[in-house]
């Protein structure tokens, strides 16, 4: 179901002092924090997914990025509802609302540690297929503000999505350090998205772990 249009997201989010709208907002937190590690994830939904890795690893920074306004609003507010039911408050995690081509315009060159892409639109019109987030031109960009080795992690449960990621970041000489054809059926370690709880009865999800 998709997210009704909130006239009034971008002023909750400015009220909000986890949201961080310019670079120099990011890059002045970031001087604060230390040198703590970064974990970015693109495309966080609602944010149940970097919610429970913040609080999983409250010794790094978690940036939630979210290009839908409205979609970023309802996911603080549900956040903060995680937050009072648990008694928690997670101080390490931050949200941003950019499009991930212009990563660049906001994180430092070889700044952040790893970069999650979970249930990506799958764009499935090849007309379209510059918009996937594990495109090539999107890989560069991610490479750039990536640490030396950086970590690229990825779940779909769009099997096409998968198998264009695979040949692409294969072809961009991305080292494979997982591939799950059925997460479900591991004993992996998985924290499950809205989106994986409602569809995954539907079919596999597909995972993988790659390296720059």
């Amino acid at each position: 179901m998709r997210t009704r249009n909130n006239p009034n997201a971008k002023n909750e989010l400015l009220a909000c002092n986890r949201f961080l709208e310019k670079k120099e907002d990011l890059q002045k937190l970031l001087k604060q924090k230390g040198n703590k590690k970064i974990y970015l994830e693109i495309g966080m939904g609602k944010g149940d997914f970097i919610s429970r890795l913040a609080n999983n690893n409250r010794e790094s920074i978690y940036i939630g990025v979210e290009l839908s306004v409205s979609v970023l609003a309802l996911a603080i507010k549900k956040i903060s509802r995680y937050e009072s039911e648990n008694n928690i408050n997670l101080d390490n995690l931050y949200f941003m609302s950019f499009d991930a081509l212009k990563i660049m315009e906001y994180f430092e060159k070889g700044q952040i540690e790893k970069i999650y892409l979970n249930f990506s639109d799958p764009w499935p019109k090849k007309k379209h297929t510059k918009r996937r987030l594990t495109h090539e031109n999107f890989l560069k960009e991610y490479k750039e503000v990536l640490r030396e080795n950086g970590i690229i992690e990825f779940k779909t449960d769009n099997r096409l999505l998968f198998e264009f990621s695979l040949v692409s970041m294969q072809n961009f000489g991305m080292k494979f350090l997982e591939v799950y054809l059925d997460l479900h059926k591991t004993n992996v370690d998985n924290i499950v998205t809205e989106y994986e709880a409602k569809f995954s009865p539907k079919g596999p999800i597909y995972k993988l772990v790659a390296q720059m």
